[in-house]
């Protein structure tokens, strides 16, 4: 039998969570579906899929495509806006006692500053992620998180307009130089935490149609095949951390976790929170499995608790 293990976590520094297991956002929807399998309020967080101020129609199909351990997807952002879920979709989510982490975007910092102040005293929010990771319309595409100076100011709108109570995360993609620098900003800026990774982009070719397979022709790789990226980026930021070039937050890890050695790798890099995200597509029960491997896995280590595992990878640790 497996001895008893402090699973708690931290959010934020006034927030702390019964376990570290959450979703990421984008493969649970607002989840509708994955109740079915799991009861949500045994999740740490549930995070939603990303929502805008108003509705998106999205990019045309196809939108996604399997690739050799993993999957690409141009889905664009689809959703219904903050309006209609504030009204139909949190209220539910707050009804099974889930602990919803709000995945917010828009095409330019106001629009993330409205989400989030929109999501103000709302039920069953326990945090705010900013997907800094899309494109920056009123910047020429430019993609928020690409750039340390367009991150800083994102992260810094999102956090005064956000209800102080809810810690905000900022979401990194890997696909750029230095993930360090751009942590950084966002943390000067003001985030109590950081998601990492995105995906990572990518393009398939169709060789029998001589074209890409999706639509829009990048898509995002998700999956098992970006698990060592995702893992590097854990351990950089978290190195930088310890060596105060970055200010101490937790970091939501993630990127194709399909077990519990595979979020403990996560947590040994400087991870305190795991979120699952392309294994729900084929496996929707995977949360609570991973959760019970990964409580496995801390204690044949002889650990007592997850908060004794993190970072213990590192040197000296």
């Amino acid at each position: 039998m497996t001895p008893r293990i402090d699973m708690s976590a931290p959010l934020g520094a006034t927030v702390t969570l019964p376990n570290p297991l959450s979703t990421a956002s984008g493969c649970a929807g607002y989840g509708r579906e994955l109740d079915q399998f799991v009861p949500l309020s045994a999740l740490g967080t549930i995070t939603t899929k990303t929502i805008m101020p108003y509705v998106r129609s999205g990019r045309a199909t196809p939108r996604m495509a399997e690739t050799p351990s993993g999957m690409l997807n141009s889905i664009g952002l689809q959703g219904s806006g903050i309006d209609h879920f504030i009204e139909h979709e949190l209220p539910w989510l707050a009804e099974r006692g889930a602990r919803v982490l709000v995945s917010i975007a828009g095409e330019r910092t106001e629009e993330f500053a409205e989400a989030a102040s929109r999501l103000k005293g709302q039920p069953g929010v326990v945090g705010i992620e900013a997907n800094i990771s899309c494109p920056n319309v009123a910047n020429r595409g430019l993609v928020f998180g690409c750039d340390a100076a367009t991150s800083y100011e994102t992260i810094r709108a999102v956090r005064e307009a956000a209800d102080p109570g809810h810690p905000v995360y900022a979401k990194l993609t890997p696909d750029v130089t230095s993930i360090v620098d751009i942590a950084a900003a966002c943390t000067e800026a003001g985030a109590d935490g950081l998601s990492m990774i995105n995906t990572l982009l990518g393009i398939a070719i169709d060789t029998d149609t001589l074209r890409p397979r999706l639509a829009g022709t990048t898509g995002g790789l998700s999956g098992p095949a970006i698990r060592p990226v995702a893992v590097r980026c854990v351990y950089q930021v978290y190195a930088a951390m310890r060596a105060g070039a970055v200010r101490q937050v937790p970091i939501l890890g993630m990127g194709g976790i399909t077990s519990g050695r595979d979020a403990l790798e996560f947590v040994l890099a400087g991870a305190s929170g795991v979120a699952l995200g392309t294994v729900l597509f084929n496996d929707p029960s995977a949360p609570l499995r991973v959760l019970r491997e990964l409580e496995s896995a801390l204690a044949e280590r002889d650990f007592t608790s997850l908060q004794q595992a993190i970072g213990r990878a590192h040197p000296s640790n």
